[in-house]
């Protein structure tokens, strides 16, 4: 069975790692956020009298 040389190991490893990372940032730019609405779920501030 054929070995294959460094350099087209080297090749092979930019091919695939140039083909990982864009698939990394397409999916990372194409992700589009949704935003729930709570409404019933509101902050409400509560006062404070300190007894001292």
């Amino acid at each position: 069975m054929p070995q294959m040389a460094p350099l087209l190991w080297l090749n092979l490893y930019i091919f695939f790692f140039l083909t990982f990372m864009l698939f990394v940032t397409m999916s990372y730019f194409t992700y589009t956020p949704t935003m729930k609405e709570q409404e019933g779920l509101k902050y409400e501030a509560h006062q404070m009298n300190w007894k001292w």
